[in-house]
């Protein structure tokens, strides 16, 4: 029964065809998951919860990423440096 109306829509679900669903929750969840979880990195509480409260099929996850999560600067080491034990 769940294959026959996969790529039909369902009558009782106004026509929807499951497998739209199905695609809208995965692509929902991705984004949603980078978000929060960068979010929380960042120390951006209101963010967070914002984002974990409002369902916006990853569009507000989507804004945060691209505009407002903080810029973590690139940090890059020329030398390296070597441990070296003392002995006894």
């Amino acid at each position: 029964m769940f294959y026959k109306n996969m790529f039909v829509g369902d009558p009782r679900y106004g026509g929807f065809p499951t497998i739209l669903f199905l695609l809208v929750i995965a692509w929902s969840m991705v984004w949603k998951g980078l978000a929060l979880w960068r979010a929380a990195r960042n120390n951006q509480r209101y963010w967070f919860i914002a984002m974990l409260v409002v369902s916006s099929v990853g569009i507000l996850e989507i804004i945060y990423i691209k505009f407002f999560q903080k810029k973590i600067p690139l940090v890059t080491t020329t030398s390296k440096t070597t441990s070296k034990r003392k002995s006894k």
